[in-house]
């Protein structure tokens, strides 16, 4: 397991069961990922290219990122998530540049993702914009 140490905190490549499991719990916690199941949690981590995680010096979850990538134009940027007693200390910023600096992801063309409105000047400092063009987001919903 590749291990990068930010003071008292840690960098993970690869979630342990138990992180997973921290994850879910994370995932409880937010309005976008309530309601996922334990199954679920490990489906879409497996299922994601890239999966980055922040401990603490006890090694429980605190920050987490995933990204869908086809490693030269698209890298969507999912679950941005900092556990809530450990937001205000530049986690999420850490995240996003972890992301954008991966040795695996220096030639995408493209790094997207989803947000509210009130977190666009967040994403806005680490150089996303609103400016797509003509694109709009369309979904189909599978029932």
């Amino acid at each position: 397991m590749h291990l990068e140490t930010l003071g008292h905190m840690n960098v993970i490549r690869e979630l342990s069961e138990k992180h997973i499991e921290q994850l879910h719990a994370l995932y409880q916690a937010e309005w976008w990922t309530r309601g996922r199941s334990l199954e679920n949690t490990k489906q879409c981590v497996s299922g994601s290219q890239i999966c980055i995680g922040i401990t603490s010096e006890n090694d429980d979850l605190i920050g987490f990122v995933r990204v869908l990538t086809d490693f030269t134009f698209k890298a969507l940027i999912f679950d941005v998530i900092v556990k809530q007693t450990e937001r205000g200390k530049g986690l999420g910023n850490k995240l996003l540049s972890l992301v954008k600096n991966h040795e695996r992801l220096k030639s995408v063309r493209h790094f997207e993702l989803y947000c509210l409105p009130e977190m666009l000047s967040f994403y806005e400092k680490h150089g996303f914009s609103t400016n797509v063009g003509e694109i709009k987001l369309i979904r189909l919903t599978n029932t």
